[in-house]
């Protein structure tokens, strides 16, 4: 896994009361035809060849959200999470990569570790960190974890 420059942003549409911006994936400057929620791209990780992981964000002052995606240039998205919550609000920062993970702060003090596969793996229900919605499939290509455990509204973990 590394660091990939190659990959940028066009916004389609912006993002409206209900609904993110959507923008089309760029890669050296060349529309990959696929279209991905967030307007600003925090990082963007070259997995192996043709896949990426992106991370997303909406510039929202107050309720920023951070998605998580996982594509292949030829088939479009495997995967795609969203990480934060209702009047929740944080900054993508200290990115490290490792030969196979990425790990991050984004809201507190919270470490996030994410690794990918090419190939899906069983994904148990309600097996995510607090914070994390995924679509309800039982198959994942993106398996996340977060150390300490996310804050609740109150403090508490």
């Amino acid at each position: 896994m590394e660091l990939s420059n190659a990959v940028s942003l066009s916004i389609v549409t912006e993002a409206k009361e209900y609904s993110q911006t959507q923008c089309n994936i760029l890669i050296n400057g060349n529309n990959t035809g696929i279209k991905v929620s967030g307007k600003i791209l925090e990082a963007a990780i070259a997995v192996a060849e043709d896949y990426y992981l992106l991370f997303l964000t909406d510039d929202v002052i107050f309720e920023e959200s951070l998605n998580i995606t996982f594509i292949h240039l030829k088939t479009g998205i495997l995967e795609n999470l969203e990480l934060g919550g209702q009047y929740s609000t944080g900054t993508f920062e200290k990115l490290h990569i490792e030969q196979d993970s990425v790990k991050f702060r984004f809201i507190g003090d919270t470490t996030w570790s994410v690794k990918v596969q090419k190939s899906p793996s069983l994904r148990l229900p309600f097996s995510d960190p607090r914070g994390v919605t995924r679509s309800s499939k039982l198959k994942k290509y993106i398996d996340i974890t977060a150390n300490p455990a996310p804050a609740r509204i109150d403090d508490s973990r």
